[in-house]
């Protein structure tokens, strides 16, 4: 386990802490494999039975390390890490909360469609600019969010990439509440020993019986997803954006057919 990822379990919870405040919690492969273990921790041991996802009170995370993906995926996407880390979040049978401060770009957005209730501070600011970087919806984003908030907003959200406020995920459906910011990890963990306190069996259920209606259609998308992903990382035009925002300058996708 990797010190950029931090695990605690206290009261049949496990905390799961991103912890790389020097680069925005930006996430590397290292980090995603981390995460999949934990989850699979979680799924294993049978005296945890709550997973909490949370940064800090300033970030939750930047998304994806560019530097650690511009050389590519290697492998199918579901043998990759963030692909092990994706479908391991989407099948387990444990409740998952979130508490997300600050920016949660890309996959720091994408996750939390698969988790079960998320808190999110008055300072968090989401977003998915794959598009942006000449990507591709990962997640299986394609799929739940025109489902969650109707297509016309899921494509403004992925096609223009834009942030938008917790205020607007929570008018959207997107998390539970907005709380401040020095009380979102709190609220986030009140709900997990809530749940924990719950009949376990009770809850699997539950959970199944949620995720059941899209279950094999979301595995196909994500499988899909992650393949085009792959691909458009080895594109041109994720080139030109990798290399802008290096440079940190806007990219010129004039001259791109």
């Amino acid at each position: 386990m990797t010190d950029l990822v931090l695990t605690e379990i206290s009261n049949q919870v496990l905390t799961v802490r991103i912890n790389r405040p020097e680069r925005k919690n930006a996430l590397t492969h290292a980090m995603y494999t981390a995460l999949g273990d934990a989850i699979e921790q979680a799924s294993e041991d049978t005296g945890i039975r709550c997973v909490l996802f949370c940064g800090s009170e300033d970030c939750f995370t930047a998304g994806n390390d560019l530097g650690d993906f511009a050389s590519g995926l290697k492998g199918t996407f579901a043998e990759t890490p963030v692909g092990r880390f994706l479908f391991l979040l989407a099948n387990t049978q444990k409740p998952v909360v979130v508490a997300v401060n600050g920016p949660a770009v890309g996959i720091g957005t994408t996750m939390l469609l698969h988790c079960d209730m998320v808190f999110a501070g008055s300072n968090a600011r989401f977003q998915m600019p794959f598009a942006s970087l000449g990507l591709c919806p990962e997640g299986g984003s394609s799929l739940l969010l025109p489902s969650w908030i109707g297509r016309v907003r899921a494509a403004e959200l992925l096609m223009l990439g834009g942030a938008f406020s917790a205020d607007d995920a929570y008018r959207l459906g997107l998390i539970n509440r907005v709380c401040d910011p020095s009380d979102t990890e709190a609220a986030a963990l009140d709900a997990c020993q809530k749940l924990a306190g719950q009949p376990p069996a009770a809850i699997r259920a539950t959970k199944k019986l949620l995720s059941h209606p899209v279950h094999e259609q979301l595995t196909a998308t994500m499988l899909a997803e992650g393949e085009l992903f792959a691909e458009r990382l080895k594109s041109p035009e994720a080139a030109e954006a990798f290399s802008a925002f290096m440079q940190k300058r806007k990219p010129d996708f004039s001259d791109f057919k």
